[in-house]
């Protein structure tokens, strides 16, 4: 019997700033990419580093979920919305999910 590693993936705000230490991120959109007959959950973020030490930059990025196994199957304590994912940890897939990811969206980096 094959088990699937699952995992809860709670949906966070678009657009809404969050403060870190060096600086602040937020996730402009959510997106769900069609791969190999099944749907890859992913969101695109851009951080801003600007309260370093050591300079100021920028960065536009992709988060992977994972394999959506059930899409906002509940809500959260604070109404968030979650779906049931299946973290993408084959290596081979997630270098064709990133290359994928990087044709359609205006990131750096895709990051699992």
């Amino acid at each position: 019997m094959v088990t699937i590693d699952t995992k809860d993936f709670v949906h966070p705000e678009l657009n809404r700033s969050v403060k870190a230490i060096g600086g602040e991120y937020l996730f402009a959109k959510e997106a769900v990419l069609p791969f190999e007959g099944r749907d890859v959950l992913y969101l695109v973020g851009c951080a801003l580093f600007d309260t370093t030490c050591c300079g100021a930059g920028g960065v536009c990025y992709a988060r992977v979920a994972g394999f959506i196994q059930q899409f906002q199957y509940k809500t959260d304590e604070s109404g968030r919305p979650v779906s049931l994912v299946v973290p993408v940890a084959d290596r081979h897939e997630q270098q064709k999910i990133r290359r994928a990811i990087s044709r359609c969206e205006p990131v750096q980096q895709v990051e699992f």
